[in-house]
């Protein structure tokens, strides 16, 4: 370990594995530590139940085989059409990794949920909106698809870097509950912000969800069998096999710096020296902030989700307006049919942004809709965010996940972090394998 290095990281969360594969695939010398025997971090799936009761100091109950189960901490899913996925095909860590179409989105609505229409077939089809609704909401996904912002005979008047994004709902005449759904569980936006800024970014995220959801069908979202935990350890294998190395169960007893950049990292009594530094915000509390807290509640149950014709995974979304909050409510729900559990039983997740003193109470709307529930496991995190950005000390200190049931957050993290360290954007191009350099897959 009393070696340089370009790069040390400390936290084997998901972003942290990424930048690690990334930082060693374009040849920079890494060592990668964890003080936890365990690789993910926060976003570690969990194995076996045992951990999970022993995690939450609840006494075990028998679930069938422990070792059936692999319980994420942090719910999220992948857009098919997303970055992550993205960077998972560049990098050819989906070799590593299989995927499940996860089989429907759903929203909430005065008390009920409903199939989110997405094309302009089911929107014709759907009880969510009155015939009159249908014919506006149908020629507004027409108008998004055909929208390029480089051409501006699809833009039908609208400005997409001034045009509101309230204007344009205006514009085809779209009621309160359609802007509801549109922007919380097309667009994935957590609160109402967006209707005021302009509706670009809108656009592009409605388009993401539409042509996620063309790949595969059912929904735009994809999940690894086995759980979350696969994803870092996914790139965990590429960094490796980079050349990048691995410790895990180290404790990190010192930040070396000297005139204020960091020059190593002290663990069990030796240094490790490096010019850059990667890592968590746990690792580093003074120089991070906390903006904000997110409550998770893993739920157990041996039944699928009430009017979701029974499908073993789905999503779904209560936006803020119809239970009078400022953020949306998530759930995430998967099952045996992922690896994640035993034989019949369910793990839905339900996720929101804290808002009162009483967290739990908030997610009521959300864990009526999954009665009965066996056990729940619930945890509030808080939210940090880096107050140095890395210019002078070069360390560089990732965000805490949020409470989108997605990763695009994440890698606007990693990309971020990425121009921070090098001084140039992220190019998905850079990352590419080399062909001759798949030699340590060859098992």
């Amino acid at each position: 370990m009393n070696e340089e290095y370009d790069v040390i990281v400390l936290g084997t969360g998901l972003t942290e594995c990424i930048l690690s594969g990334i930082m060693s695939v374009k040849g920079k010398k890494v060592l990668h530590m964890d003080r936890n025997s365990y690789y993910g971090g926060e976003s570690a799936s969990i194995t076996p139940l045992e951990d999970l009761y022993k995690r939450f100091n609840i006494p075990p109950e028998a679930m069938g085989n422990g070792r059936d189960w692999n319980v994420d901490l942090i719910p999220k899913f992948l857009m098919a059409n997303g970055q992550l996925v993205r960077m998972l095909l560049i990098t050819e860590v989906t070799r590593y990794l299989d995927f499940k179409v996860i089989e429907g989105s759903y929203v909430y609505k005065k008390g009920s949920i409903y199939k989110v229409p997405s094309t302009e077939t089911e929107a014709l089809g759907s009880s969510l909106m009155g015939l009159f609704e249908k014919r506006r909401f149908r020629k507004f996904l027409a108008f998004l698809s055909n929208f390029d912002e480089k051409d501006p005979k699809t833009m039908e008047g609208v400005d997409p870097n001034k045009t509101t994004m309230r204007e344009v709902y205006k514009k085809f005449d779209l009621g309160q509950d359609v802007m509801d759904f549109t922007g919380h569980s097309l667009a994935l936006y957590r609160t109402d912000e967006y209707l005021d800024q302009p509706c670009l970014d809108s656009i592009n995220r409605i388009k993401l969800y539409s042509e996620s959801l063309a790949r595969y069908g059912k929904s735009p979202y994809l999940y690894p069998l086995y759980g979350l935990g696969e994803l870092p350890q996914g790139f965990a294998r590429l960094s490796a096999i980079y050349g990048g190395i691995y410790m895990l169960n180290k404790p990190i007893e010192e930040i070396i710096m000297e005139n204020g950049k960091v020059v190593g990292v002290k663990s069990e009594g030796e240094i490790a020296r490096c010019k850059q530094l990667i890592c968590d915000p746990s690792y580093i509390m003074d120089r991070v902030s906390k903006v904000g807290q997110v409550i998770r509640v893993i739920c157990i149950m041996n039944h699928p989700i009430k009017s979701t014709s029974d499908i073993n995974s789905c999503q779904i979304i209560i936006p803020q307006n119809q239970v009078n909050r400022k953020h949306d409510i998530y759930v995430c729900m998967i099952s045996y049919a992922h690896n994640v559990a035993a034989k019949g039983k369910y793990v839905a997740i339900v996720s929101t942004t804290v808002e009162t003193s009483d967290p739990e109470k908030e997610l009521k709307p959300a864990l009526d809709l999954l009665e009965p529930i066996e056990q729940k496991f619930v945890s509030t995190s808080d939210q940090y965010a880096p107050t140095d950005m890395g210019e002078e000390s070069q360390i560089f200190i990732s965000r805490s996940y949020d409470a989108t049931t997605h990763f695009e957050t994440t890698c606007d993290d990693i990309k971020d972090i990425f121009k921070r360290m090098t001084g140039t954007d992220f190019d998905f191009g850079d990352i590419n394998r080399k062909q001759n350099d798949i030699f340590g897959d060859a098992e």
